[in-house]
């Protein structure tokens, strides 16, 4: 239990964070955490529900004036207070995520990490907010394009990224003037609430960042996409619930940022770097257990080079080891939960019943853990070309030429993110051009930084996240037309 680890930190808490006080749910009701890697009690947290929420949202909305008013320079500043805390806060951070996500210790500390930069970025991006002065169309008048915080901004944030999906909403939210509340999910809402603590310490102001820690996501989050005080919603998740929340927001025309669910192509040319390929595909694959909406689903290889990668792949997916996150030398954590792990098991049993070859893996083993799965010989078919598995099972599809590749790439609602290896240059250019998703990792497996922009096509969403763009989410356009001049 984190009790005796955590508990003298000046991060952690169980409670919910609403206009600068830690809370308790109204009723005093709680939810349980507990880690996937062990199943062991972490803490029981508060429940709030609709009333609580409702309240983080007016809070919000009477901190915005002053928030807004601030400086970019000055909200910079305090976002730079805030980056330094998480960063001085690494390694405790890290176990933390890592028992409460089942993420591996080695990628909890790239996250941490990687959710920090965020901070760092919009803390700089903050003072470049820039308008534009429009030759004006007649003598007497001047035209102004200025830019303004949208608002009270509601984030909903995943279980697989619990440091970094939160920091990659709420920095460049703050940084354009908006304040924010926040519902992080049921399974990973300590690292949200130390995330909060540690904005607090860095002197940001009661009512600008708020926490709403609950068990009830439907009914908090019908609030957040209901109340007319809340101005703009990002959310990352499934495009199920994002078709539900946009649909929810409709009414209130509540402006939207949605980064949904994928089906993440990874093709394998053959005048592919063979090496570089495999350890592009494990990498893409792999992550966090297969649990990304980034992560490949699908790894399609030109017929010439299919019969070498698979043996290559599968040779070094033998050699990944499963086990305690908080070890080191372990690749493979657990699934988040008994869910996860039916719908990696129905998906391996569809394909082994449709032709797939079972190369590796393929069985469940205690608790949450799922072996490191390779499976040959996929086809079309089989649910697992159609459904995102989130979870550590890679299925190899055969293609021929480069137009077949492409086909077989786009045929899926999704567009998130796409790999391939090709040292052909114009290849490269043809396919890259070619390819219908929103992100596209050429001769490289791990793509996400925060000075670039994040986000998809088709039913992977809507908008972007990170880099300079990342700041136009939160920032409505004003035009003025001075007459008279």
């Amino acid at each position: 239990m984190p009790t005796s680890e955590f508990a003298s930190l000046s991060f952690y808490r169980t409670q919910g964070y609403v206009d600068g006080a830690w809370l308790a749910a109204d009723d005093g009701s709680t939810f349980a955490v507990h880690s996937p890697s062990t199943g062991a009690h972490l803490a029981d947290v508060a429940d709030m529900g609709r009333a609580e929420t409702r309240r983080a949202i007016e809070a919000a909305s009477a901190a915005w004036p002053a928030w807004r008013a601030m400086t970019a320079k000055e909200r910079g500043a305090l976002l730079r207070e805030w980056f330094t805390r998480i960063v001085a806060h690494r390694e405790s951070l890290a176990r933390l995520m890592s028992l409460e996500s089942g993420k591996v210790i080695t990628e909890s500390l790239g996250e941490v990490t990687y959710g920090a930069s965020f901070v760092e970025w919009f803390a700089e991006e903050a003072k470049r907010a820039y308008g534009d002065v429009i030759p004006p169309h007649t003598r007497d008048r001047r035209l102004v394009v200025i830019r303004q915080p949208v608002g009270v901004v509601a984030a909903i944030t995943p279980w697989n990224f619990p440091l970094a999906m939160i920091t990659r909403k709420v920095a460049p939210a703050l940084a354009a003037g908006c304040p924010v509340v926040i519902k992080p999910p049921a399974e990973t809402p300590l690292t949200a609430l130390a995330l909060a603590a540690l904005a607090e310490e860095a002197g940001i102001p009661a009512g600008v960042l708020n926490v709403v820690t609950t068990n009830q996501a439907s009914e908090v989050g019908l609030e957040l996409c209901e109340n007319p005080l809340v101005r703009k919603l990002s959310f990352t998740g499934s495009t199920d619930v994002g078709r539900t929340l946009m649909a929810q927001c409709a009414r209130n025309l509540t402006k939207l940022s949605l980064e949904l669910g994928g089906n993440a192509p990874f093709l394998v040319f053959d005048d592919a770097d063979l090496d570089a390929a495999v350890r592009g595909a494990l990498t893409a694959k792999y992550r966090h257990n297969g649990q990304t909406c980034v992560c490949v689903n699908r790894i399609l290889v030109q017929d010439a080079l299919y019969d070498a990668f698979v043996e290559r792949f599968s040779a070094v997916v033998a050699g990944l080891r499963t086990g305690d996150v908080l070890d080191a030398q372990v690749q493979v954590g657990p699934l988040i939960n008994e869910k996860g792990v039916i719908k990696v098991e129905t998906l391996v049993a569809d394909a082994l019943s449709k032709g797939a070859s079972l190369l590796r893996g393929g069985h469940r083993r205690e608790g949450f853990y799922f072996e490191p799965t390779v499976l040959a010989n996929a086809t079309p078919a089989m649910r697992i070309a159609r459904e995102e598995v989130f979870g550590p099972v890679a299925s190899i599809f055969r293609f021929h030429t480069e137009a077949e590749g492409i086909a077989m790439a786009n045929d899926t609602e999704y567009g998130l993110a796409a790999y391939f290896y090709s040292r052909d240059v114009g290849r490269c250019w043809r396919v890259a051009e070619a390819l219908e998703y929103g992100m596209v990792g050429i001769n490289e497996g791990l793509i996400s930084t925060e000075v670039a922009p994040f986000g998809g096509m088709k039913a992977s969403g809507v908008g972007r996240e990170g880099s300079r763009y990342g700041l136009d989410a939160f920032l409505e356009m004003k035009y003025l037309c001075y007459g008279g001049i």
